[in-house]
């Protein structure tokens, strides 16, 4: 009796996400149930507190999995950030894999292209989440990546290459902050200390003193700089990969 539970139940979960028609505006509930609208509007009611409104019903967003309008398609991101309010993240790749990213959202400026203000959309990193079908969101990582994606080899090696520049570009940046701090230790430690010289014909002797070595601080500093810019290099050239694994998973 208890294993056919679990069949209707699980039944009812693929009936639920099939019936899912996306060509119209909707609110994918929690509990996997639909709401179908004619307009969605997600804003704030007189308290400041966001709302969503389906046609004349208003829905707690805290209820909301996912919401689609006319400005785009949204996912609750609570879950992921373990927030107390929640907040929406909006898909931006759409395939096998979803991906989805944070935008602040203006009620007086809903149309898309304004919120990007003209930009090209950003590269897929770590700030990002995604998700498969209507499945929980995760956080776009490494681990999670690798094992979402491990059915496609070429994915996985684009991914690996992703984790290589990133280790790399940490080796960069942290020799380029180590050379940073030898300069400074480099300018503040004087050549030589107080020195006495001979003394002088009136009994009196004097002192000498040896400047910063400076030349040794800008030499370090050149050295993190170049570092440094070589850290950004890979870093840009990992994030590609990511991307590129990604893309090439949903073809």
């Amino acid at each position: 009796m208890k294993k056919l539970l679990m069949v209707v139940l699980a039944s009812y979960a693929i009936t639920a996400r099939a019936q899912v028609h996306e060509s119209q505006n909707f609110l994918y509930l929690n509990s996997d149930s639909v709401i179908y609208a004619k307009r969605i509007m997600f804003r704030p009611d007189f308290s400041g507190f966001w709302q969503l409104r389906a046609d004349s019903r208003r829905i707690s967003p805290e209820k909301v999995k996912f919401f689609s309008n006319e400005n785009g398609f949204f996912a609750n991101t609570r879950r992921v950030t373990f927030g107390r309010t929640a907040e929406f993240a909006e898909r931006i790749a759409e395939g096998k894999i979803n991906i989805f990213q944070e935008i602040p959202y203006d009620e007086f400026l809903d149309d898309r292209a304004y919120r990007y203000g003209g930009r090209p959309e950003p590269v897929v990193n770590l700030r990002m989440y995604y998700n498969k079908g209507f499945d929980n969101l995760k956080k776009v990582n490494y681990q999670n990546l690798k094992n979402d994606m491990a059915d496609n080899p070429e994915s996985m090696d684009m991914l690996a290459g992703y984790r290589r520049s990133m280790n790399t570009s940490k080796i960069l940046y942290a020799a380029a902050g180590a050379s940073f701090v030898a300069g400074i230790v480099s300018f503040l430690v004087k050549g030589n200390d107080m020195q006495k010289l001979s003394h002088t014909g009136f009994g009196q002797s004097s002192m000498n003193s040896k400047g910063p070595n400076v030349t040794g601080t800008l030499l370090f500093w050149g050295l993190a700089a170049s570092l440094g810019v070589g850290g950004f290099v890979v870093h840009t050239s990992g994030s590609r990969h990511l991307e590129s694994a990604v893309d090439v998973y949903n073809r």
